[in-house]
């Protein structure tokens, strides 16, 4: 009978966490579609702006993408070992 008792009680608190589970999902899912649409309203924005004004000084510009480092070519033939 106590195992009976175990079992309906396991049974019901898994019932109970994959409710939770279930809200939880909708709730990132619903996060993840508002920070897609904040991110698409501020790049809209942003070139909104730059429109507006695109002679804005570097300081007042709006941040953007860090630039790509640079790379410099270097002949194999100035790091190969002599001797």
């Amino acid at each position: 009978m106590l195992a009976w008792l175990i079992a309906g009680v396991a049974l019901i608190l898994a019932w109970a966490a994959w409710l939770r589970a279930g809200r939880v999902k909708r709730r990132l899912e619903a996060l993840n579609q508002s920070y897609w649409e904040l991110r698409y309203d501020f790049t809209r924005l942003r070139s909104q702006v730059t429109r507006l004004d695109p002679e804005l000084p570097e300081d007042d510009a709006p941040a953007s993408a860090p630039a790509a480092p640079t790379v410099a070519f270097v002949p194999l033939a100035s790091i190969k070992k002599k001797g």
